[in-house]
């Protein structure tokens, strides 16, 4: 979802960017090759965002670091980048953290990852990952 999200955002806004913004996703524990769930394709589609091609893929070390930034919906996520690579602390943020000036402690910091789940918890998903990835636009854009 917060890739999708994010490409859709950051095309309306490539004008004002400093630099392009290379934006993809992997799982910490992703199944290789996954297509997304039919609620996150409605999801998306919701938004104008078309994900049906989207495969899932597996997070290698390599790639966080090769990342500048690297943004997870989930402190579990963040604790499993940084065993495996340690020195990648600076750069790994979590979405619902971005913007808030306060740092957020515990289960509220997170978004669960809304697989299985009803349809209310995608929604619930959603909404919180279009708020960060709000956050993230106003922040690689820089003031206006």
């Amino acid at each position: 979802m917060a890739e999708g999200l994010l490409q859709r955002r950051l095309k309306h806004v490539e004008s004002k960017l400093p630099e392009a913004v290379e934006v993809n996703s992997a799982g910490v524990f992703a199944i290789e090759g996954m297509s997304p769930t039919k609620e996150t394709l409605a999801m998306l589609q919701g938004e104008g965002v078309d994900f049906s091609s989207h495969m899932s893929r597996m997070l290698t070390d390599e790639m966080i670091r090769q990342a500048d930034l690297i943004i997870v919906m989930e402190r579990f996520h963040r604790e499993e980048i940084l065993r495996r690579v340690p020195e990648a602390d600076a750069k790994v943020k979590l979405l619902k953290q971005l913007g808030q000036t306060q740092e957020l402690a515990g289960p509220e910091a997170d978004i669960p990852d809304p697989i299985g789940k009803p349809r209310e918890v995608y929604e619930a998903c959603f909404q919180a990952i279009g708020q960060g990835v709000q956050q993230l636009v106003q922040q690689l854009v820089g003031p206006s």
